[in-house]
């Protein structure tokens, strides 16, 4: 069985001393990833120098991405970058991707917000040609969204063949491709098509399980990581995800209640008997709170 693995999203700071700060605390409290978000509305670093910035600032603690959005960046550039920060964290850098999903990032940039498939398929061809460019060797690809002609990329990444990737996804088609294509799988709710928010019908207990069950079966023998975001600590703590309605997910590992007993006991049975190993914490100010749970179970 897989040990526990505790991330923690972290959005922003005011000064560099403040965020090496922050990522100092994360290290030391025995958290394993540093996860920043990738919007380009709201109060947030962007994902990659923020990264860069923590690495100096530790040794141990894996840096993450939760997650870019794959319609951002073209795969080559983006390669070039993970790589890069790869190679300066000496090979600690654990990129989620994921396919872009916020409307308001798209209507602020003058993007077009394509239907849920189109991006998944774009996605699927990022992920090929990532880690094309990433092994060994001049890369080339001719597909419908990307095109790359002899490009041998350079840094190769430190961690071979290539970074840990993560996917996170509620949907089932992107459920299937995180199971064949990344590491870890962050379950998440599964997003309207329209990028307004979290589709409210997803929710609850059998939905939930029903996301384990897909990436099972996709992945078949392969080993993946399972894990899940904590969007509410303590009795109706933090504003949810996105405004997540949290009310439907008290029986999931996205909502942890109790003492640090009941909470630590609550892991255990979804690792135990539903193989989740990974999770992460959403709200930067539940650090404190959940940190003993994090020292007990790490």
């Amino acid at each position: 069985m897989r040990p526990f693995r505790f991330g923690a999203v972290v959005r922003h700071a005011e000064s560099a001393k403040a965020w090496a700060e922050q990522a100092r605390r994360l290290e030391s409290s025995g958290f394993d990833v540093m996860l920043v978000p990738d919007h380009l509305v709201g109060a947030r670093f962007a994902p990659l120098p923020a990264l860069a910035a923590a690495a100096t600032a530790t040794t141990r603690l894996r840096l993450g991405t939760m997650v870019l959005a794959n319609d951002f960046r073209h795969p080559a550039a983006l390669a070039k970058e993970l790589a890069t920060l790869d190679v300066l964290s000496d090979g600690r850098a654990e990129p989620g991707i994921g396919t872009g999903w916020l409307a308001a990032d798209y209507t602020a940039a003058g993007r077009v917000l394509d239907p849920p498939g189109v991006r998944v398929g774009r996605l699927a061809e990022a992920l090929a040609v990532l880690k094309g460019l990433w092994g060994e060797g001049p890369f080339s690809h001719d597909g419908a969204h990307y095109r790359v002609d002899a490009l041998d990329l350079y840094p190769k990444p430190v961690q071979r063949p290539h970074p840990p990737l993560l996917l996170a996804g509620g949907g089932p088609r992107l459920l299937r491709l995180a199971a064949r294509e990344a590491g870890s799988v962050n379950l998440a709710t599964r997003v309207r098509a329209d990028g307004s928010g979290p589709d409210p019908a997803d929710g609850g207990l059998d939905a939930f399980l029903a996301k384990i069950a897909i990436v099972r079966q996709a992945a078949e023998s392969r080993p993946v990581e399972l894990g899940t975001s904590i969007l509410e600590l303590g009795e109706g703590g933090a504003e949810a995800w996105s405004h997540a309605d949290t009310s439907a997910m008290a029986e999931t590992p996205q909502v942890l209640r109790g003492t640090r007993h009941d909470i630590r006991d609550k892991l255990r049975h979804w690792r135990d008997e539903h193989g989740l190993t990974y999770f992460v914490l959403h709200h930067e100010r539940d650090l404190d709170a959940f940190a003993p749970v994090v020292e007990d179970l790490a």
